[in-house]
């Protein structure tokens, strides 16, 4: 999938295929932790998403964001409901999708000047 070029401040997401993240001109083959400003993490060691903890998420929720966003590879999967609750809980809101369309969501957001942080399995 191709994307758009974006003129507004802050990052886009270039493209996504599975396995393979453009962002600007670079490339990742591992899952990334990013915001609407900065790339934060470009090896996450993203568990299998049932096992999914607060913890894995800390570097994004450190970031104070509006919403997280969780890219769960091709397919769309749920994490536990008890870490949903708890980021809940912390007035941070929180979506789950596939890769494909938490990228897109993510260039949206950022677009409208939204404080984003995404989780993406590549």
């Amino acid at each position: 999938m191709q994307f758009n070029l974006d003129t507004t401040t802050g990052l886009s997401i270039r493209s996504y295929s599975p396995g393979q993240l453009r962002l600007g001109e670079q490339e990742f083959t591992s899952p990334v932790i990013l915001t609407s400003t900065q790339l934060i993490i470009t090896d996450w060691a993203a568990p299998v998403i049932d096992e999914l903890q607060l913890d894995d998420l800390r570097p994004a929720l450190n970031e104070q964001p509006e919403l997280i966003l969780l890219g769960t590879g091709e397919q769309h999967r749920f994490p536990p409901a008890r870490m949903i609750a708890e980021i809940l809980r912390q007035g941070i809101g929180f979506e789950c999708m596939n890769t494909r369309a938490a990228c897109r969501t993510f260039n949206v957001l950022v677009s409208e000047g939204r404080q984003v942080a995404a989780a993406l399995i590549v």
